[in-house]
């Protein structure tokens, strides 16, 4: 029998040299990694199979959407909200006893769903679950706290690596959270690789990412990374509450409205606005109860003002074109703006920010041969790859972590 002498100085350095080995052995053997998203907006699950080069470019083989189940889209909604979780299980006379029993459940019944979307893409691609590497799924975020630091992402890895028989990495925010960071946002060291001059060979001044909530790369010397504000967080839900549609489809909504320019002076008086970077907000801070006490006090002081709903709409999508030009105004870089994520495809808000952004080029990421729709996903894939390989995936200067580490737990399949 071998005795290991756990004591012995060079017992962890050549531990890790086999597991580094281990890595590299898997990591030569497949380059396809899944990467998996589902955002505030809370309208579905995006999955892209991706091949990595040697060269540091990446390909999307294939891809895939998919809407979230109706109950479970619910559950989490309930889950981002601030005793939305009790509200929920009372209001449906549910079984649950606790908002833990129904952050249980759903953790299970979110891996469920994400199971049968690496499976429906594997399927369209021709794939087995042994030509993939990892699975880099973020999970969804339920709370964001990174004053109290700590963010939830709700996943139960262990179901999705058991139910596709591939490795996951999850629970990506959590490390850097302990390094002093807010965990967030991820995506800027994922915009610095792909987006470099190496590769578009044009110089590129900034990344925009329109999800639920808007976060901007400055591609500066350091690079630099933030949430600017709500992006389709609020201009979906207050389309779902008046059309009955889940979004504002090319901004047509808004487009038929008028802006309300002290109703937009008001909403700018949002403390996250003028809050110094490095910094991240989600639903806890831009949510309907947020926007109903705005409209109200609104109406107290404006009792002159008829708010419609188109008006409401219109002065929701200024200002996040506002918010975003506001802070990226303030950087000296290259006035090339590159903007992803569902809110690139709402053709009103673009055409808000380009006015508000006169003075730059705003260009949408497919003619850097990147969709849109599918960058944050390809954003996990890179970071899965990135935590395989034993490379850090946070950037301290956008996250304010005091040093760079490697993120996320690994589930083996």
């Amino acid at each position: 029998m071998t005795t290991i002498n756990f004591d012995d100085d060079n017992f962890f350095s050549h531990f890790g040299e086999i597991v580094g080995d281990a890595m590299g052995e898997r990591l030569e053997n497949s380059p396809y990694f899944i990467g998996m998203m589902s955002g505030t907006s809370l309208d579905g699950m995006d999955a892209v199979l991706c091949q990595f080069y040697d060269t540091g470019e990446i390909e999307v083989l294939d891809s895939v959407s998919v809407a979230f189940p109706d109950d479970l889209r619910m559950a989490l909604f309930a889950l981002t909200m601030p005793n939305g979780a009790n509200e929920f299980i009372h209001a449906n006379n549910l079984a649950f006893e606790s908002e833990l029993d129904l952050y249980g459940w759903a953790s299970v019944f979110y891996a469920e769903f994400a199971s049968g979307v690496v499976k429906t893409l594997l399927n369209q691609a021709q794939f087995s679950p042994s030509d993939i590497n990892a699975i880099g799924c973020h999970g969804q975020t339920v709370r964001h706290r990174p004053h109290w630091h700590f963010s939830l992402q709700l996943l139960d890895p262990n179901v999705l690596a058991e139910r596709t028989g591939i490795t996951v990495v999850s629970d990506f925010r959590r490390r850097d959270m302990a390094v002093g960071g807010q965990g967030a946002p991820l995506v800027p060291a994922f915009h610095q690789a792909i987006f470099s001059r190496e590769f578009t060979r044009e110089p590129i001044g900034a990344v925009l990412n329109l999800g639920g909530i808007a976060n901007l790369t400055i591609l500066s010397e350091p690079v630099l990374g933030f949430d600017t504000g709500v992006a389709n967080l609020l201009i979906d839900a207050w389309c779902e509450r008046h059309t009955g549609e889940r979004f504002d489809k090319n901004g047509t909504w808004a487009s038929t409205g008028e802006v309300i320019e002290p109703l937009l002076a008001q909403f700018l008086t949002h403390p996250f606005f003028s809050q110094s970077i490095p910094k991240s907000t989600g639903r806890e801070a831009f949510n309907m109860a947020w926007l109903d006490h705005e409209l109200e006090m609104f109406s107290r002081e404006f009792t002159q003002v008829a708010l419609s709903s188109a008006d409401v709409q219109a002065t929701l999508t200024e200002m996040v074109a506002v918010s975003i030009a506001n802070h990226l105004q303030a950087f000296d870089v290259v006035k090339t703006l590159v903007v992803c994520g569902g809110g690139a495809l709402n053709g009103h808000l673009i055409s808000r920010l380009k006015a508000n952004l006169a003075d730059w080029h705003v260009k949408n990421s497919e003619n850097f041969g990147v969709l849109p729709t599918l960058v944050e996903s390809m954003a996990f894939a890179w970071l899965a790859r990135q935590t395989i390989i034993g490379e850090t995936g946070n950037l301290p200067a956008v996250t304010g972590a005091n040093k760079a580490v490697v993120l996320g737990t690994v589930c083996f399949a």
